[in-house]
């Protein structure tokens, strides 16, 4: 079966979230793998917003772990704490990164990331996993980002 998400580029970046949303809504509804829904979720994100490096990261245990992702190699293992992905995992909140090289403890996994945002999935006060998105650019997101990444993963 084949499957095709419709983006149009020239919108805004709000646009463009308010199209995907019901295409990956319609995705993943009818699949119950996880991994296999991470997967979708980073491959729509990519290719919708040429983003360097967009995935998931998995709590197992004391650390979150590599999960699905689209980008250069990664991070596999981060820490509670360590991080934004980790301080995102710790606080059960969102963090909003606009320049890396200002962020205290930042993990680079690549020396070509600007700005980060990164949303906790979060089920019964646990942090299931973590959304990790990376620009080469400074700056890139913002509230609109943050308010449409929580609705993505939220569709799991």
């Amino acid at each position: 079966m084949g499957e095709e998400i419709i983006i149009d580029k020239s919108k805004s970046k709000e646009e463009i979230y308010q199209t995907i949303l019901p295409q990956l809504e319609a995705l993943i509804k009818n699949e119950t793998d996880l991994i296999a829904n991470l997967a979708n979720i980073a491959a729509v994100l990519k290719m919708s917003f040429d983003f360097f490096w967009v995935g998931f990261y998995l709590v197992k245990g004391n650390a979150l772990v590599l999960g699905p992702f689209q980008g250069p190699i990664a991070c596999t293992r981060i820490l509670l704490g360590q991080g934004v992905c980790g301080q995102s995992w710790e606080q059960k909140m969102p963090i909003i990164v606009p320049d890396v090289e200002l962020f205290p403890g930042h993990i680079a996994c690549s020396g070509d990331s600007k700005s980060e945002i990164v949303i906790p999935k979060i089920k019964e006060d646990n942090v299931l996993f973590v959304l990790d998105v990376d620009s080469d650019v400074l700056n890139s997101f913002d509230e609109i980002d943050a308010h449409y990444l929580t609705k993505f993963i939220a569709l799991i």
